[in-house]
């Protein structure tokens, strides 16, 4: 079995490679491949993962290459996680939107439309390269906005699915909190990629979240940055990027007065690379679990391998098409739930009717993704503007003409038709 990553160079890469290895009998990689054009990063962080592979006694081969052509012949699954502009422009598309007092973010608001529109061109053409080497591969999209790549790939026929580790990440915190294995927590999940609410957690078949909010709703709502009454009153536990919707104006002052995250980022990054530059190091270091991305390569090979195997667990969260799961927005809109995996896909599980509080964002950001993909595949500055008008976090035709050119300004030379 080969596997591919595409954008190798990240510092996240020896978590995944660690998954690999201590995962092997529910993914059997035979060849891993490391593909990025970072040269000097990517032979860091491979050579780094060669050693982890080594520890832990991994029988598979492992190569770095720039070529992607040459990464992506032959196979079975690619795993996308790259980021189109680095840290410097992550660190952009969380300043300039401050100026107009709106959130600047790397995946929602006018940042995160920023970083769709570097982005969708170069995954679609990456899409393009693997289905000529092999049009059964399975693309895994780690890239963010992962809800609006997902829908690029999907509607340009490749064979996708989107992933995001905030679930695993609730599942393994609810499990610490009810001193139970994280396998038997079975969560309702429901919303768009990084618009999600867990709107029941299940253990052997009972609802347990109303219990899980009287005992821990503290804990919950400290570590989600939420007061702990508005989790009692919605009955759920949001996805901590609902903070950007529930407190905007206070998470704006926030941001104004401390060090951006691409800031924090990218000094982490420079520190992680000097611990991976230490030929004695063959194990990931604990700094990494900072980096974010927690439980990524379990998320990563689980899904892999119910694609490629029928193996691992049956029913994953992931980013795929709603085709009617919820009635309230259009099929061909990506939608993150539980869904039952294998060789042929993933198709939704049935979803519980949504409360109207949580249905009208989803459909109004279903709405902002529509325009943005748009934008992506099409340019010009309208389509942009449309866009970030159609933005709840928005909505104001002033700020949306204003943001339009920082936008342009800030994406030049990232965007073709500009």
């Amino acid at each position: 079995m080969k596997l591919t990553v595409v954008g190798a160079g990240s510092t996240y890469t020896p978590e995944l490679i660690d998954g690999i290895a201590r995962l092997r009998d529910t993914l059997p990689v035979t060849e891993l491949v490391l593909t990025d054009p970072a040269t000097d990063r990517l032979e860091l962080i491979g050579a780094l993962s060669r050693r982890i592979l080594a520890r832990q006694g991994h029988p598979g081969t492992l190569t770095t290459t720039a070529d992607l052509d040459a990464a992506v012949d032959g196979a079975d699954a690619v795993l996308l996680q790259l980021r189109v502009g680095g840290q410097a422009a992550r660190q952009q598309d969380e300043t300039w939107p401050l100026d107009c007092g709106c959130v600047g973010q790397e995946t929602t608001g006018a940042g995160g439309l920023a970083k769709a529109l570097r982005t969708v061109p170069v995954v679609l053409d990456i899409a393009e390269r693997v289905r000529r080497a092999n049009p059964d591969a399975w693309i895994i999209d780690f890239t963010n906005p992962v809800g609006i790549v997902t829908r690029a790939l999907l509607r340009a026929g490749h064979k996708a699915l989107g992933l995001c580790n905030v679930a695993i990440g609730l599942q393994r915190k609810f499990a610490a909190l009810l001193g139970t294995d994280p396998a038997d927590i079975h969560l309702d999940h429901v919303g768009l990629n990084h618009l999600t609410w867990e709107t029941a957690v299940r253990v052997d078949g009972d609802d347990v979240l109303p219990a899980l909010l009287s005992t821990h709703g503290d804990a919950l709502a400290a570590d989600l940055r939420l007061p702990r009454p508005l989790l009692d009153r919605l009955g759920v536990v949001p996805s901590y990027y609902l903070r950007y919707f529930y407190a905007h104006d206070e998470v704006v002052r926030e941001m104004r007065t401390k060090p951006s995250r691409a800031a924090e980022v990218a000094g982490m990054e420079r520190r992680l690379l000097a611990l991976y530059a230490d030929p004695a190091l063959d194990e990931k270091p604990d700094l990494l679990s900072q980096r974010g991305g927690a439980y990524y390569s379990e998320a990563a090979v689980d899904l892999a391998a119910a694609l490629l195997r029928g193996a691992g667990s049956r029913h994953q969260v992931v980013n795929t098409l709603n085709n009617g799961t919820l009635p309230f927005l259009p099929d061909d809109a990506v939608i993150e739930v539980q869904a039952a995996v294998g060789p042929k896909g993933a198709t939704p599980l049935p979803v519980a009717p949504v409360d109207p509080l949580f249905s009208g964002l989803m459909a109004s950001v279903t709405t902002y993704e529509d325009l943005a993909l748009e934008a992506a595949l099409h340019g010009g500055r309208d389509r942009v503007f449309r866009a970030l008008l159609a933005h709840p976090l928005i909505g104001q035709y002033a700020y949306a003409d204003r943001l339009t050119d920082d936008l342009i300004a800030h994406n030049r030379e990232h965007l073709t038709w500009a």
